[in-house]
């Protein structure tokens, strides 16, 4: 799988864990140079608090456009520390 952001490749894995229909990608299989840590943080009542990146690609930005969870519920903890994405990030294969 690949996210795409800005025609640019920001992530790619074969072993991203499917949740709620969003792909969650392993951690080191991001690009960090594209990701910015930001202080948005939301909370899902079964997963946990999220935190925020925002994705910076050839100076432009999408705000808090990917999310992971650093300390996951016990039912989430598949998909700690995984990311992903939302606001026009393109996951497909």
């Amino acid at each position: 799988m690949k996210a795409i952001w800005n025609d640019t490749i920001i992530a790619e894995s074969n072993e991203t864990k499917i949740v709620e229909n969003n792909h969650y990608f392993p951690k080191d299989s991001i690009k960090a140079e594209y990701f910015e840590p930001s202080d948005h943080r939301t909370r899902c009542p079964w997963k946990g608090e999220a935190s925020y990146y925002t994705i910076d690609v050839d100076g432009k930005q999408n705000e808090n456009a990917a999310w992971y969870y650093p300390q996951a519920s016990h039912a989430a903890k598949p998909i700690e520390n995984y990311v992903a994405f939302w606001k026009e990030v393109k996951v497909s294969e």
